[in-house]
């Protein structure tokens, strides 16, 4: 297989991928990159979706929650929170175990990172119909 040919076949395979966790709002990131870094934007998709979070080990609800937790720690990240939440929304995560996990995070990274985390969440949350939360 050439080259050109095997990067073609990883962008397909994490494609599939981000589509099936991500859905549109992960292929609006993917587009959005599109004209000024294409290149980011391949190896998102294919390293990141194609390599990284297809990989056997771990459950892709469980690999939402890992992510919820970083993106949270990291501060700053919220447009990826954004996707992320409702990714997990998609692989079965429910708006509780989402919040008891922001929560959960606040003893590691602080409260004010877990709150921005968490009024990311309440935007996603309203946007797909599911507040109030209880």
């Amino acid at each position: 297989m050439t080259d050109t040919a095997e990067r073609q076949q990883r962008f397909a395979h994490g494609k599939a991928v981000l589509d099936a966790v991500d859905g549109e709002a992960g292929a609006n990131v993917i587009d959005a990159l599109g004209d000024v870094s294409p290149e980011l934007a391949h190896q998102v998709v294919a390293w990141g979706f194609g390599e990284i979070y297809s990989r056997p080990g771990l459950a892709p609800r469980d690999r939402q929650l890992v992510t919820l937790g970083m993106l949270t720690a990291l501060g700053g990240c919220e447009p990826q929170l954004a996707v992320h939440v409702n990714a997990a929304l998609n692989v079965g995560l429910t708006p509780q175990q989402i919040i008891e996990a922001m929560l959960h995070s606040a003893v590691y990274c602080g409260i004010p990172r877990a709150v921005n985390a968490t009024f990311t969440a309440k935007k996603v949350f309203a946007e797909r119909g599911l507040l109030p939360v209880a």
